[in-house]
């Protein structure tokens, strides 16, 4: 285990009483150990030394140029607490365990451990060198591969067929879904200005058809497809897209826990996943009524901040709004490379301009090197 603290962290000159852990440093960890920094005793408990930025891992895979700005240090995050890079073993009322047996003691504990995903889009286990040579070794193969095969046609299959028809125009591109549209819980609207964009850029769309016999659901391989209509085609590489599965093993035995889709853990109306009224769930971990997206995060956030520190300040959380998803209207910003794209932004479906502004020129990099890095 090693413990990072800011190079400058003041320690034992600030009164701090509440004793906050967080396990997990995606999206909700990161943000909200560094935003409870000044005003609580913070533990965030993260065994990778990098913080994985997964959107612009998705174009790392045409630009390995990218990577190393899509996998920032925690080196920085905070001034004042603590970072281990630890797994944690197991939650209780009182605090987390580690797996080398040591206790973190806490009043406060928010599990965020995320969902885990194929190579090279997220990390097998904490190895972010191994992901460093995953990137490296499946763009090497994409470069020298004609026909691609990307099995999947949510967020990532989609935005990483529209980033090899960008960056790649000469490649033959097949995206294939069992469903008989691109994102079917959207408006449609939204996956028919996908589906021209990408088949205007050469993509071969091939829906309302399954994949049967994917030899890998954790990295890329050469060889052929048999679909559920029985026909079959050879690919030089097939990346399998088939969606995240939440990572909810450390709460599974809390008592009351009960799973919902995709590994998710129910929670109540204030986050909580168990009968336990100071642990908390968020994230891809948590089932609160939002998409396993980034945007769900940024509703889930503020309402984290706001909890935590009325909690902080004496209040129970039953004293305090509970948490609304986001429902029908959630967002979703899909970028078919840095110029191209569409989005729905709750009220009306966006085209190329504001989803290139809004994400598909920076992918939200600089956001996030700011987040983990500024002091």
């Amino acid at each position: 285990m090693r413990i990072l603290r800011h190079p400058g962290a003041r320690q034992g000159n600030i009164p701090m009483s509440k004793r906050i852990a967080i396990v997990g440093g995606g999206y909700i960890g990161a943000e909200l150990a560094k935003s409870l920094d000044d005003i609580a005793d913070v533990t965030l408990i993260e065994p990778r030394s990098h913080f994985v930025h997964a959107p612009a891992m998705i174009r790392a895979v045409v630009d390995p140029s990218l990577l190393d700005r899509a996998l920032i240090p925690y080196d920085r995050l905070l001034k004042n607490g603590r970072v281990l890079h630890a797994r944690a073993s197991g939650v209780e009322a009182n605090g987390v365990t580690l797996d080398d047996g040591q206790r973190v003691e806490a009043d406060y504990i928010v599990v965020a451990t995320g969902s885990s995903n194929a190579t090279p889009f997220k990390p097998v286990g904490d190895d972010i060198e191994g992901l460093r040579q995953a990137n490296r070794r499946i763009h090497d193969q994409l470069k020298s591969a004609r026909k691609i095969g990307i099995v999947g046609a949510g967020a990532v299959g989609t935005e990483l067929a529209g980033e090899i028809a960008h960056a790649m125009p000469n490649k033959e591109i097949t995206l294939i879904s069992d469903t008989a549209r691109l994102f079917p819980t959207m408006p449609e609207k939204l996956g028919t200005a996908l589906a021209k964009k990408l088949r205007d850029a050469g993509v071969t769309l091939i829906l309302g058809k399954r994949a049967e016999n994917l030899q890998s659901m954790i990295e890329p391989y050469a060889g052929r497809l048999t679909l559920s209509d029985g026909s079959e085609q050879d690919f030089d590489l097939i990346f399998p897209a088939l969606g995240s599965r939440a990572s909810s093993e450390l709460i599974d035995g809390l008592p009351g826990a009960q799973k919902s889709t995709a590994n998710r853990i129910k929670v109540d109306p204030w986050l909580r996943p168990s009968s336990l009224p100071n642990v908390f769930a968020a994230g891809d971990l948590a089932d609160a009524g939002d998409g396993m997206t980034i945007v769900a995060t940024s509703r889930q956030l503020p309402w984290l901040k706001a909890t935590l520190k009325g909690l902080l300040a004496g209040q129970s959380p039953e004293e305090m709004k509970p948490y609304k998803p986001w429902g029908p209207k959630a967002p979703i910003l899909v970028p078919l490379g840095p110029k191209r794209g569409n989005s729905f932004l709750g009220l009306f479906t966006a085209g190329d301009l504001l989803t290139r502004k809004i994400k598909g020129e920076d992918l939200f990099v600089k956001k996030y090197n700011k987040l983990l890095t500024q002091g």
